[in-house]
């Protein structure tokens, strides 16, 4: 890594710490810095912490695991949308550009719709948003003579159309009173029910994604190049092609079944690491990964504390990424590659 990598990623840690204070100081329960040093070292030390025991049940309970949440799927979204736009050489790619974030919408309606509890509804936005992308890579490989990047693209938006009629349907179909309400807060995102138990699920499947993009970081850099190019050095491009996209839909379905649909985080934020440290993939996606956890941890914070109700993050995101997107286009001057 470069030096001006390094203190891009030096500040932005620093910035993800400073907003973790903030978030656990601000709410109905503000939890000091004080505060929140002595509970955790009295976590880490097993002794009392000296702090009131609402406070310690604000951290560990309510407030810690939903900023925790949001670091990590801020994260992942972030981290996933460097792929997709480095591997579909296009700035304008999502992490649900293949209709990973269509069919765990599918999957959550139909839980909420069969009236499953919050566990079975999470499992299967996860598992719809998995099934989704392998029937858009059925459709592709089915499809021959033609570019594959285009493919794949063209069979996401015919896959994430088809997916948006089902939710309309079943939202059509659903009790207007209690199921049709249920539906559309999930759609708009949203972190007030993150539990302990829901990063006990997501956070695994994001680490395994995580790691073979890491590892795959040089590949990526040669996919971005074109496939003969990649081919020309010795890289198997359909493989690759295949494990950064199995790997960035697996983090993608995992931020969605917790968090519900959360849009412009895996557009705009990366588009701010390029801009921070360049286009190699072994610094972009990092800077980009702890970006998304900064964007989606303020974002959050501010969902919860700007107004009596909660504002849904979908919401929130497009408020925000829409100007911030608007200004990165206008004001840069450098090649996105």
């Amino acid at each position: 890594m470069t030096v001006r990598g390094g203190w891009v990623g030096v500040a932005t840690l620093a910035t993800l710490v400073v907003a973790i204070a903030v978030a656990f100081a601000v709410g109905r329960y503000p939890v000091s810095p004080g505060e929140l040093v002595a509970i955790i070292g009295a976590k880490l030390t097993g002794t009392s912490s000296g702090v009131a025991p609402t406070a310690e049940a604000i951290v560990w309970s309510v407030r810690g695991p939903r900023i925790a949440a949001a670091i990590a799927i801020g994260a992942a979204l972030a981290a996933a949308g460097a792929a997709y736009q480095s591997l579909f050489r296009n700035p304008l790619v999502s992490p649900d550009i293949l209709g990973v974030s269509g069919g765990a919408a599918v999957g959550a309606v139909v839980g909420i719709f069969l009236a499953l509890p919050l566990f079975a509804i999470q499992g299967f936005a996860f598992a719809g948003g998995l099934v989704a992308v392998v029937l858009v890579m059925l459709i592709a490989s089915a499809v021959r003579g033609h570019d594959p990047l285009l493919v794949l693209v063209l069979a996401g938006v015919l896959v994430a159309s088809l997916l948006g009629a089902c939710v309309a349907l079943i939202k059509v179909l659903a009790d207007p009173t209690n199921q049709l309400p249920a539906i559309t807060f999930w759609l708009l995102g949203g972190l007030a029910g993150a539990a302990p138990a829901d990063l006990a699920t997501a956070l695994p499947a994001i680490a395994v994604g995580l790691v073979p993009l890491w590892l795959l970081r040089w590949r990526v850099n040669l996919l971005s190049l074109g496939d003969e190019e990649a081919r020309s050095m010795g890289v198997d491009a359909t493989r690759v092609r295949f494990a950064v996209i199995a790997a960035a839909t697996l983090m993608t379905a995992a931020a969605v079944s917790v968090a519900g649909i959360v849009g412009w985080i895996g557009l705009v934020v990366p588009h701010f690491a390029r801009l921070a440290v360049g286009p190699d993939f072994g610094r972009l996606m990092p800077v980009s990964a702890v970006m998304g956890a900064v964007f989606l941890l303020v974002v959050d914070t501010v969902a919860r504390t700007m107004a009596l109700v909660e504002i849904p993050l979908g919401v929130l995101t497009a408020f925000v990424g829409t100007p911030l997107f608007l200004w990165q286009l206008i004001a840069s001057r450098r090649s996105w590659q």
